[in-house]
C-alpha cells in the first residue's frame, strides 16, 4: 500500500514536470516564430505607434506586433530576448444582482495576456465565495480563447455573465 503511494507521487510529479516542460517549449516556439516574423521586417513598430509622418490605419494597428526589436536610433539596448509592450484595459462595471463585476485585460500585440478581477460580486459571503470560484475559471477559458464568447460557470450564472461582459468591454475598448 506505501509502495503504491509512493509511485502515485512518482508519477504525479513528473506528470507535473512534463506539462510545465512542454508549456516552456511551446512558449519558445512561440516567442521565435515572433522574432522571426520580426527580424524579416514584418510589423516592426509596437502597437498604435506611427512612423514619423505618418497615421496608422486602424488595419495596419491591428496587424502590428509589440514584441519587435528596438531599432539602433532608440536608445535602447537588446538583451537578445524581445520585449513585449503591452497595455492594460479597464472593462466596464457589470451590475449583477449580487453586486458589480469590473474585470480588465493585459494585452501584447493583439493577444489577451492576462485577465484581472477588479471587483467581484459581494453581496454576502455565498456570493464572493462563487465569484472566486468562478473567476480563475473564466480567467482560463477567456486566454484560451482569445475571446469573451466562452461558456458559464454552472452555479455561477450572474456572476460569469458580469464577468465576461466586463471582459467584452475591454476587449472592444482594445479594438481585438
Amino acid at each position: 500500500m506505501r509502495v503504491r503511494a509512493v509511485l502515485g507521487s512518482i508519477l504525479g510529479s513528473v506528470t507535473v514536470l512534463v506539462i510545465g516542460w512542454q508549456a516552456g517549449a511551446a512558449a519558445a516556439h512561440n516567442a521565435a516564430e515572433l522574432s522571426t516574423a520580426s527580424s524579416s521586417g514584418a510589423a516592426t513598430t509596437p502597437t498604435g505607434a506611427a512612423t514619423p509622418g505618418s497615421t496608422p490605419t486602424p488595419a495596419a494597428t491591428s496587424a502590428a506586433t509589440s514584441t519587435a526589436s528596438p531599432s539602433p536610433s532608440a536608445g535602447s539596448s537588446s538583451t537578445g530576448s524581445s520585449s513585449t509592450a503591452s497595455r492594460t484595459i479597464v472593462g466596464a462595471t457589470e451590475e449583477t444582482p449580487f453586486g458589480p463585476m469590473q474585470a480588465e485585460i493585459i494585452v501584447a500585440g493583439t493577444r489577451i495576456t492576462n485577465v484581472k478581477l477588479l471587483q467581484e460580486t459581494d453581496m454576502g459571503g455565498r456570493s464572493a465565495e462563487i465569484s472566486n470560484y468562478a473567476a480563475p475559471i473564466l480567467r482560463q477559458e477567456v486566454l484560451k480563447a482569445q475571446s469573451a464568447n466562452v461558456d458559464t460557470v454552472g452555479g455561477a450564472t450572474y456572476s460569469s455573465q458580469g464577468y465576461l461582459a466586463s471582459v467584452q468591454s475591454a476587449i472592444d475598448k482594445a479594438h481585438l
